[in-house]
């Protein structure tokens, strides 16, 4: 199969980046597919252009020349858009032959003759409009609006996501395939490659004396801090809260102010010195309102770092019965959950831990591509029909 992919979400550096290199990654390396990659940036054209060729040479293909999988436009993603809204620079004009184009729920591209698949990893902008930018919310309404009118199929990254993208999107169920996410390699590489030298840089850097809870996500209403940081209280005297993440809309830090004791903020932090946060944390604390997969959950498996969080969502489907599953819609609940953790003696922590490896391998990013290859073969014979 003649396959695009659309890997623009990479200049993002966020979950969805995280996935889309991943997974084009992945796919380059099933002998089924035939691999080009697509892109369009102004100012981070040449970063786009090395992701293309770092995917590339991770790949089975044979190629010599990297410019000829991969296309990469000069254009700002809003003028791209725009043209795309117009019918103007379809993605067939640039990569040829293809039998289907993988779009993210960003934007899609205005091709009538190959169909579409995109990948909706949540749907938080309509369960909690009140945390999205209205700009952001209505170009993510107009592109789901044009995949339900092209009959477009769906991956969703969780069952909790297949059923909002039903109820509030109302896609027929046959048209939407969960397919779960992966630990990224690049997280694994980096934290494989951790040293103690390293570790202790970090650990200095950041002050770690004290045993910790830790968070990590762009601080937003839904990410729930303000019951953690209540639930944290009667611990605080043993165990600091550290939260790392870019600094969001929820006006975290000045609300703490009303509790007696304040969490240490660490604001956005790169991938070694996450590493280094989760191995040494106490607990990973997790309490979302929602997720639609909730990627952090295998990063603390990974590097054997117990895991609190919410009972509901992705997370839920991502945990299992490896971590401590609470109501985040509680602040006791939460409070007691991670004294349960706390207090977990030798031989709780060994089964604690043997469940998190046992869970953690379950996401296999191989697996991922063999899945999303099936729904592309579903889409095609339903587009053929």
């Amino acid at each position: 199969m003649q396959i695009g992919i659309d890997i623009t979400p990479a200049i993002y550096h966020r979950g969805v980046s995280r996935y889309t290199v991943n997974l084009a990654k992945s796919l380059s390396r099933e002998n089924e597919v035939a691999l080009s990659l697509f892109g369009s940036s102004l100012r981070q054209r040449n970063y786009l252009q090395k992701v293309a060729d770092n995917i590339i040479g991770n790949s089975n293909m044979n190629i010599t020349n990297s410019s000829s999988c991969a296309k990469i436009l000069p254009y700002p993603q809003k003028i791209l858009n725009q043209m795309w809204r117009l019918g103007i620079n379809p993605v067939s004009k640039h990569l040829k032959k293809l039998n289907l184009f993988h779009s993210w729920d960003w934007q899609q591209p205005p091709d009538k003759n190959i169909p579409i698949v995109s990948t909706i990893h949540d749907l938080a902008i309509l369960k909690f409009p009140e945390t999205a930018h209205p700009g952001i919310a209505k170009s993510h309404q107009i592109s789901w609006d044009q995949l339900r009118k092209n009959k477009s199929h769906i991956i969703a990254v969780s069952r909790t996501t297949k059923k909002d993208i039903m109820d509030l999107l109302g896609f027929p169920s046959y048209m939407v395939h969960v397919v779960h996410e992966a630990l990224p390699e690049e997280f694994k590489q980096v934290s494989d490659l951790i040293t103690e030298e390293i570790a202790l840089t970090i650990k200095n850097k950041f002050q770690l004396i004290k045993p910790y809870i830790f968070f990590v996500g762009t601080r937003e209403p839904r990410k729930n801090l303000i019951r953690l940081i209540e639930a944290w209280q009667p611990f605080a005297k043993n165990y600091d809260l550290i939260i790392a993440g870019s600094e969001g809309w929820d006006q975290i830090e000045e609300k703490s102010k009303q509790f007696i004791h304040l969490p240490r903020f660490l604001g956005r932090v790169s991938d070694k010195e996450l590493s280094v946060l989760y191995s040494y944390a106490s607990v990973f604390a997790y309490p979302s309102l929602y997720e639609g997969f909730g990627l952090p959950i295998l990063e603390s498996f990974y590097l054997g770092t117990p895991v609190l969080t919410s009972n509901n969502s992705g997370m839920m489907e991502v945990a299992g019965n490896a971590a401590e599953l609470i109501d985040p819609n509680s602040a006791e609940d939460i409070s007691k959950g991670l004294e349960k953790i706390l207090n977990e003696n030798k031989s709780e922590q060994q089964m604690r831990m043997q469940r998190m490896i046992i869970r953690q391998q379950m996401f296999d990013w191989k697996k991922v591509a063999r899945e999303t290859i099936d729904v592309y073969k579903r889409a095609i014979e339903d587009f053929e029909l």
